[in-house]
């Protein structure tokens, strides 16, 4: 009998100890009140006050979540969160990777209600808390978060997702993560933007969100150089085109007319944004990827969407910057010289379409590089060409057109230059073959063109001796 009791004191004290072990784990007093009480994981254990005892922030975060979800956030308890991350900054991290945690766990079990509750709340610890120090380390959990959605299949969630990270971009970080990088919101945001979902409601849904996930990342890094580099090749190869893909399924109304928010609309004013921040050294990476998918959906041809997209850039740059549109979309044509007439016919009329904004920004040896590469694409159209077909004349004409177009909007002791520059290029006209004859036509025509624009002040300024003198 005594060994009998013995044994089942022993058990008892056992059990006892067991309990202690679980629940009341030791560790270094500075932590004691933060993390004494570990979460239980003894089967053995059935002790009731583990959860009692948890972290308080925990505990704040675990009474934010209704019984009922469809109740939503317990908006008092919310309160109390933020007031205790604001004023203990330091638990903001544990209180981000927490709702994490919940959040990844709902996903899982597909409990949807609470992933919203949870995505809500750190929107507003975000805009609450957005001043402290430590934020960043909050924001890393907080983008996990959001890219946690965007992988998940179910459209509400990445919308949902979108919709957070617009906040984020909108909050200027007083110290900002140079470390931090978006591969994947641009990728994601890039492919959400060509979403095709069969409900159509549904797919705009989508392309908007896309389109406003991609503004987002535009405003979050394209401010700071120190940050990942958006004008990179690799970037703008999928921001460019997603926003060209909405642009074209539009009826190209202007923006300023546009009467509610759709895809297209949306997309047109990102882009204008994009090419308004772009420096002198950036322009050409929105310029190569715009070029590049025009040519591969063959936009040219007719060129209505190629016009009213560069319509757009040269309204948005910035005027010193205009000049390199013009300088790339010249450079395009020369590598389009094997192409067919009408293709090379329609990238001259977009020239001339955009030529005249650039001409008031245009000084110096610019307006004559201009100038000289319209006069070679002209001789080189005559010399590649035997006989002058109606589309090759178009093509000529479109190119004059240009010329005519970028002398009108100059001074007009500019103009007496540029048709100086013209005349010093015309063949000897004691040249009689078929292709000097033929060049001589197309640059006097390019001369009468120019000259139409001259209005007459002064006959001494109109004719100066080196224009008066014989070829």
């Amino acid at each position: 009998v005594i060994t009998d009791f013995s044994l089942a004191c022993e058990s008892v004290k056992g059990k006892r100890m067991a309990l202690i072990r679980c629940c009341f784990e030791p560790v270094e007093l500075p932590e004691f009140f933060d993390t004494f009480v570990q979460k239980c994981t003894d089967p053995t254990c059935c002790c009731g006050c583990c959860s009692a005892l948890r972290p308080r922030y925990k505990r704040l975060v675990d009474n934010i979540f209704p019984v009922n979800p469809e109740d939503g956030l317990v908006k008092s308890n919310m309160e109390k969160l933020t007031f205790y991350s604001l004023s203990s900054p330091d638990k903001l991290d544990r209180i981000g990777e927490y709702l994490y945690q919940k959040a990844s766990k709902d996903i899982n079990r597909k409990r949807y209600k609470f992933v919203e509750i949870a995505m809500e709340a750190m929107d507003l610890l975000l805009q609450a808390c957005h001043a402290q120090t430590t934020l960043n380390l909050f924001v890393e959990s907080f983008l996990r978060m959001v890219q946690k959605l965007l992988e998940d299949t179910n459209p509400n969630l990445q919308i949902m997702a979108t919709n957070s990270f617009v906040k984020f971009a909108n909050i200027n970080e007083d110290t900002p993560s140079y470390h931090r990088r978006y591969d994947f919101f641009i990728s994601k945001f890039s492919a959400m933007c060509h979403g095709n979902n069969d409900n159509v409601e549904l797919r705009d849904s989508i392309r908007l969100a896309g389109i406003k996930g991609l503004q987002g990342v535009i405003r979050k890094t394209v401010s700071d150089d120190l940050v990942e580099n958006i004008w990179d090749k690799v970037h703008m190869e999928k921001i460019v085109p997603s926003l060209l893909f909405n642009m074209q399924s539009g009826d190209l109304t202007p923006v300023e007319d546009a009467t509610h928010i759709t895809p297209p609309v949306l997309a047109e004013e990102v882009l204008r944004e994009l090419v308004g921040r772009a420096s002198f050294g950036h322009i050409r990476s929105v310029l190569k990827p715009l070029l590049t998918h025009l040519d591969r959906h063959e936009l040219w041809v007719p060129n209505t969407f190629a016009i009213h997209t560069f319509r757009i850039v040269m309204i948005s740059i910035q005027p010193q910057y205009s000049y390199t549109v013009v300088e790339t979309l010249m450079q395009h044509l020369d590598n389009n010289f094997k192409s067919s007439p009408k293709t090379r016919t329609s990238l001259a009329v977009v020239l001339s379409k955009i030529i005249a904004i650039a001409a008031g920004e245009s000084v110096g040896p610019s307006a004559l590089d201009i100038i000289n590469n319209l006069l070679t694409h002209l001789r080189t159209s005559v010399s590649t060409t035997t006989e002058i077909t109606a589309e090759e004349s178009q093509y000529q004409e479109a190119l004059i057109n240009a010329l005519g177009e970028f002398a009108n909007h100059h001074p007009d002791y500019q103009k007496i230059e540029i048709m100086l520059f013209i005349m010093n290029t015309v063949p000897d006209l004691s040249k009689k073959s078929k292709g000097d004859q033929m060049l001589q036509n197309i640059l006097l025509k390019s001369l009468l063109k120019v000259g139409t624009q001259y209005s007459t002040v002064s006959f001494e300024k109109a004719f100066p001796a080196s224009f008066l003198q014989p070829f």
